[in-house]
């Protein structure tokens, strides 16, 4: 969760790194820090609260080094403050290190290095790491060369557990940066005499798209002019580099206001890139990546989609497709769930994973366990070279681009979109459904894009409900059937970035329950989109309405004598493809809502783009 920045070259390193944190602030943070080799010594400058706040640290403008570190925190071992946040020393002020992750033996470590003599001022886990460092520098006998420092990292890291990306700097090898991962991200772009770090490719997307993906357990020691890798064993071996093809801009707002509302707007683009990686209208889907057969998928007997937050309501959507058209039995569950409940696993068993960073820790530990149980595992990522495309037997990408704001909008549509084609596809070589039906489904997939485009061009209506509703505290959401996962994703997009309470049901369990919440003037967003389920909806619609309740209904039917308050019409399409035109608007409803309330809409309280720990 927390952003690594590194950055080793010629030109001052501070303004690269800072930048760098202000690229990352999606990731959710309670401060920052950087730390520069300049005249020989290390300067640490770091405080609680936002990356604008180094700018006004004294002295930070007078650095000169061309080397350094960055970092932004989220806390785990002690509060937000200065003292907590990284850079972390050790006592010589020899090394400097952030780190991302958590180190579960910290306080052995902790104990044992206080037995050496070694003093503490933070109560972070990462604080041991430098300290650690130092101690097997100094008990090493030198040879005065650049492998008595990578010797110390190695030595160190070896005793730590848990998870960790890691950068370390030292003031006696001004010249390099050393830096290890294992279970969180890390990569290095490839300038033209100078070098880059970070946890995430948009971070310094603006200086490179040439990226060294970093593996599990793998150390790179950077110059400005080469970087060399070595295994945990410290054997030196080649690394190719991935060209990364995103367009900086992507990264940048491009004058709208918000990430969010940008990313709102880029849905058609991201679907029409997805669709048309892998979609062909008179042809079979093309997934030149996976190689399943006829006489493979017919032994699968259930399929699980495992995910977390948004990317698992992705899931279930593509559970309606996949059961539709292939009458195989599918599963979805949350990853930090599956991976504690003993799940009924085999080799007949596909075990589909969806993350939009592919660094969710959850979904990759599920993944690992997927595969000692023999299971055949699918990724579904948005960043190539990830680490669960790495880990995962086959992978395809959606191609939405950078998604900057926390609460995710065009990469759910792009997943949403992916699942659907991937179920035509398993449907194609299973022969399990009618090719007219199929190509009709195809010729609705690749009109989305115009469709969301209309229902964008349609807004001021939700807006114009926001602004009436936004003082509330408690909203539900409710559907049948595919409907209800729209609700779902459309409930979760208001708590992330409203803070107002709000819940999604199945539109028939009212009656179980939920009804003794509505009351008078409380809102009620209905999602209307298949026409065999409508009528069922309505009459439920009509009990809240009866009990006070003011309704908002996303619908795509002729609606005629309904008392409701608000009707957004939105196009028709398959209802296998309708969630991802009805959430749209209920995208806005929450953008707008947050807006009304003076929140900030991109870094939602207590969320992260990216969750890098259990």
């Amino acid at each position: 969760m927390c952003g690594i920045v590194g950055y080793i070259g010629n030109q001052k390193a501070h303004p690269i790194l800072i930048k760098g944190l202000l690229n990352l602030e999606y990731r959710g943070y309670d401060s920052a820090g950087i730390a520069v080799i300049d005249n020989g010594n290390i300067c640490v400058k770091k405080d609680k609260g936002r990356v604008e706040n180094l700018l006004n640290i004294e002295g930070i403008n007078d650095l000169k080094g061309t080397i350094g570190i960055a970092h932004t925190r989220w806390a785990t071992h002690g509060k937000p403050s200065k003292e907590n946040s990284h850079p972390h020393s050790d006592n010589s002020k020899n090394f400097a290190v952030v780190h991302n992750g958590i180190i579960e033996n910290y306080n052995e470590l902790r104990e044992f290095l206080k037995n050496k003599g070694y003093n503490f001022i933070s109560q972070t886990d990462t604080e041991i790491i430098p300290n650690l460092i130092h101690y097997y520098y100094s008990q090493n006998p030198k040879t005065n060369t650049e492998i008595d420092f990578l010797k110390a990292v190695k030595s160190a890291v070896d005793d730590l557990k848990g998870s960790y990306a890691i950068q370390v700097i030292c003031k006696d090898y001004p010249d390099e940066i050393i830096v290890v991962r294992k279970d969180s991200p890390l990569v290095i772009g490839k300038g033209n005499g100078e070098n880059f770090i970070a946890s995430d490719i948009p971070a310094v997307l603006s200086y490179t798209k040439d990226f060294y993906l970093l593996d599990d357990n793998e150390y790179g020691v950077i110059y400005r002019n080469v970087v060399h890798f070595f295994d945990s064993s410290l054997l030196e071996h080649n690394k190719a580099i991935k060209t990364i093809d995103w367009d900086s801009s992507s990264a940048e707002k491009c004058g709208f206001e918000d990430y969010m509302l940008k990313e709102i707007y880029e849905q058609p683009t991201a679907i029409r890139e997805t669709v048309s990686s892998y979609l062909r209208i008179e042809e079979k889907c093309n997934f030149e990546s996976l190689n399943f057969t006829k006489e493979y998928l017919s032994k699968i007997d259930k399929i699980y989609i495992i995910a977390c937050g948004t990317a698992m309501h992705a899931g279930l959507v593509g559970k309606s497709a996949i059961e539709k058209l292939c009458r195989i039995p599918v599963t979805v569950d949350i990853a930090s769930e599956f991976r504690y409940r003993d799940p009924i696993v085999d080799s007949n068993t596909l075990c589909i994973f969806i993350s939009q960073s592919g660094e969710t820790a959850d979904t990759i530990a599920a993944l690992k366990l997927s595969k000692s149980f023999g299971a055949k595992t699918l990724a579904i990522s948005n960043v190539i070279g990830s680490s669960i495309t790495r880990e995962a037997d086959y992978t395809i990408y959606t191609h939405a681009g950078p998604e900057i704001a926390v609460a995710s909008t065009k990469a759910y549509t792009s997943q949403v979109v992916l699942m659907n084609i991937l179920a035509i596809y398993f449907a194609e070589i299973l022969e399990k459904s009618n090719k007219n039906d199929l190509d009709n489904l195809k010729r609705e997939i690749f009109d989305l894009p115009s469709k969301i485009e209309k229902t964008l061009d349609d807004s001021e209506e939700i807006k114009d409900f926001a602004k009436k509703v936004y003082t509330q505290k408690d909203m539900f959401f409710i559907g049948r059937g595919m409907d209800y996962n729209t609700s779902l994703e459309g409930s979760l997009k208001l708590k992330e970035i409203s803070y107002i309470h709000s819940e999604a049901y199945p539109a028939g369990e009212l009656k179980h329950g939920p009804i003794a919440l509505i009351e008078n003037g409380v809102t009620v967003i209905g999602v209307l989109t298949d026409e065999h389920l409508t009528q069922k909806s309505i009459s439920n619609l009509q009990e809240v309405i009866t009990r006070g309740a003011r309704t908002l209904v996303i619908t795509n039917q002729v609606l005629t004598n309904i008392n409701f308050d608000y009707v957004i019409n939105i196009p028709c399409t398959n209802p296998l493809l309708s969630s991802i035109i009805a959430i749209v608007p209920l995208q806005l409803f929450s953008y707008y809502i947050s807006k009304f309330k003076g929140l900030d809409v991109d870094k939602p309280r207590n969320l992260a783009k990216s969750v890098t720990v259990e």
